[in-house]
């Protein structure tokens, strides 16, 4: 088994679970397609990846990959990300609300589908969410996002190489 924390309080995470200041994977892995990929990627650049959820997760047993589980209130995952993500840090999550908060904490955010919000587009991704809400609400909509697909996960990867290359270079 990975390394496993518990968050014990709101805020309180096991000093073996504490970040060593190096560029950091923090994964919103509750329902992420794209897990196994992130520990590829990883393991080839020597970054740490948190895989972070609501329940206990399968992972591969590595030094550097740690896995938190949360207790608590329905987006505990989420507080426990934007609670621990720091500048130029990569987040993968589908949940545009976390990636808009991610992003004020200036990391760089993917959607496991490849699509990478930025400043600049999170307030579109935000607008098009609620209203795509509201319009299922109304009945108008009654389907939801297309699978994922084989080249859904291509395209995550090509861009998670690029977003690491780009934080390098930046570093």
């Amino acid at each position: 088994m990975p390394k496993q924390a518990r968050l014990d309080a709101p805020g309180t995470l096991s000093s073996a679970a504490k970040g060593s200041g190096l560029l950091n994977i923090f994964v919103d892995g509750d329902g992420c397609p794209v897990k196994q990929e992130v520990y590829r990627v990883a393991k080839r650049y020597g970054l740490k990846v948190t895989l972070v959820s609501n329940s206990r997760m399968r992972a591969p047993q590595e030094d550097w990959l740690e896995v938190v589980v949360v207790d608590g209130q329905f987006n505990a995952a989420d507080d426990w990300i934007v609670e621990h993500v720091s500048k130029n840090d990569i987040v993968i999550t589908g949940d545009i609300p976390l990636a808009s908060r991610c992003l004020e904490k200036d990391a760089q955010v993917l959607a496991p589908t490849g699509r990478v919000f930025t400043r600049d587009s999170i307030g579109e991704a935000l607008a098009s969410r609620e209203l795509l809400s509201h319009l299922r609400d109304l009945g108008s909509i009654t389907g939801g996002p297309a699978p994922f697909a084989k080249r859904d996960r291509s395209r995550f990867l090509q861009r998670l190489d690029e977003t690491i290359q780009a934080v390098r270079s930046r570093k």
